[in-house]
């Protein structure tokens, strides 16, 4: 069998820059924006609670993302792209360094009084050199934008009311809708024990230049014009501060922190991420005859008025009874 031809690749290599703002309305900054060349790590973290400890908040989640990555760098730089579930080890390791950063958030609100109640929002980015991979994930409405061949497009999906209101009642009808908070995040760490991150894996292309923004940028600045100056100033330290400014000469009416990521080299043309992956490979041992050609966690051997939502926690219940179930 021959196997599909790989795009071709050139040697990937990043130019970034970051910066905060503490905006023209606030008294405090509570936006942290991390820059680790090394790591090929990139963190924005938006702070918000806790007698004014948001930026404690964020601060040490991004201590605790950075930490995470520098203790498995060389198992990284050195080990598989995929793992035997054609999962992108890159991404598994993000989305673990975002789980670590929530217990350690959850643990200082609980064990400090000026610091309960706080949390932060949060968008990451690594990339894998040697694939040519980016892998973001982030929780809330902290953004990932691409700027490819001249087209902005958002990589991630807002953690918000609105967003679950499309998702979970988009029947919801107009004069029910008008009485919702229209700024209200459903995910951020330090909300509680378990969190949930959105994890995505993308091909890195020649020319790519990625923007991770707390919402005091992208809820000012009109994409359009992130677009534009993204675009116009090919050196990102320039680019981040023309982006606050930006946001300032708006108003500046939040914290504002921005990441802006240049890539020189990667694949001359897009695929999906899995594409890269050897089916057969990454599949062996994991399938059996026996298995079901679909299985619906929650339903499958469960009568209809026993079939829980897989909304929330029930999802996580469902998990638990298939893996104990398997494990009999």
């Amino acid at each position: 069998m021959n196997k599909a031809v790989s795009p071709k690749k050139a040697a990937l290599v990043l130019e970034a820059a970051a910066k905060t703002d503490q905006g023209r309305r606030r008294d405090h900054n509570e936006d942290v924006a991390l820059v680790r060349d090394d790591l090929k790590l990139y963190v924005v973290c938006d702070g918000a609670g806790g007698h004014q400890a948001g930026d404690v908040a964020a601060d040490l989640a991004v201590r605790t993302i950075a930490s995470f990555f520098a203790e498995c760098a060389r198992d990284l730089e050195l080990g598989p792209e995929y793992d035997r579930f054609g999962l992108p080890v890159g991404a598994r390791r993000l989305s673990t360094a975002i789980h670590a950063a929530n217990r350690e958030v959850m643990q200082l609100s609980r064990s400090s009084r000026k610091h309960r109640g706080m949390g932060t929002t949060v968008v990451a980015a690594h990339f894998s050199p040697a694939s040519g991979l980016l892998h973001v994930a982030h929780v809330g409405d902290s953004r990932c934008y691409r700027l490819r061949g001249g087209h902005l497009e958002q990589l991630t999906q807002d953690h918000s009311l609105l967003t679950e209101v499309l998702e979970q009642r988009p029947d919801l009808d107009d004069a029910a809708l008008a009485r919702l908070p229209q700024h209200v995040v459903t995910r951020a760490l330090g909300m509680d024990d378990k969190v949930r991150a959105s994890v995505h894996s993308f091909q890195v292309v020649e020319g790519d230049r990625y923007l991770l923004c707390s919402d005091g940028l992208s809820a000012i600045v009109p994409a359009s014009l992130l677009a534009e100056t993204l675009a116009e100033f090919p050196e990102p330290g320039f680019c981040v501060r023309k982006l606050i400014a930006l946001a300032n000469g708006a108003g500046g009416p939040d914290n504002i922190a921005a990441v802006v990521v240049h890539c020189h080299g990667g694949h001359e043309l897009a695929l999906p991420a899995a594409a890269q992956t050897d089916a057969a490979e990454r599949t062996d041992g994991i399938h059996s005859d026996s298995d079901p050609e679909l299985l619906i966690l929650g339903i499958e051997e469960l009568d209809p008025a026993d079939r829980p939502s897989l909304a929330g926690g029930d999802l996580l219940r469902a998990l638990d009874e298939l893996l104990g179930k398997r494990a009999r």
